[in-house]
């Protein structure tokens, strides 16, 4: 294990003894270290955070994390490369059942879903913007897909963003059985 992952073990283990609220409560502490609210983290604000969590790091340090962390490559931490880093892996027994319920939505079968994958699957005519007219079931479905969508909200959601939904929830749920169970029921699986 580099320092890189240690400095995320170290800060996950931290998040995690503090409960979900923990977990829940990084995002509240990346807007705290964004002092220059540019809506990200560079070196220095990542630095000055940890430090503030008994992890002091050296400026390489700092930089070797903030760019091991970095999606895209942009030089700075965003709030869902900060977080991504710091869920806790997941099982097979999780990712299994993700990718089950990932295949039962991408209908086309070519592993990317979008709203005409939804058709069929999930029906938003209930849906009560829908009923009052606000809403077409397009737009409900495409407000569905979104919530999955984590990098560019381009209608499209790959199976790397799906998990990355996932690992979220995942993060609040103690054991397998229960998260098995509870995407089992979410997806009809």
């Amino acid at each position: 294990m580099d320092a890189a992952d240690a400095t995320v073990e170290k800060l996950r283990e931290q998040c995690l003894a503090r409960g979900a609220s923990g977990i829940q409560g990084l995002a509240r502490f990346f807007r705290r270290l964004d002092r220059d609210r540019s809506r990200s983290l560079d070196a220095a604000e990542l630095q000055r955070g940890l430090a503030e969590l008994g992890l002091a790091l050296g400026e390489a340090e700092a930089q070797a994390v903030c760019r091991r962390w970095d999606r895209d490559g942009s030089g700075t931490l965003d709030l869902e490369e900060f977080l991504r880093a710091l869920r806790p892996p997941m099982s097979q027994a999780r990712e299994a059942v993700i990718a089950a319920a990932f295949a039962k939505l991408d209908r086309s079968g070519d592993g990317v879903v979008t709203v005409e994958d939804l058709r069929g699957v999930y029906s938003g005519r209930a849906h009560p913007k829908v009923r009052s007219g606000e809403w077409t079931e397009e737009e409900v479905l495409r407000h569905f897909l979104d919530s999955f969508d984590s990098s560019d909200k381009d209608g499209q959601v790959t199976l790397a963003e799906f998990q990355d939904y996932y690992s979220g929830v995942s993060a609040s749920v103690d054991t397998d059985e229960e998260f098995v169970a509870m995407v089992t029921r979410a997806w009809g699986l």
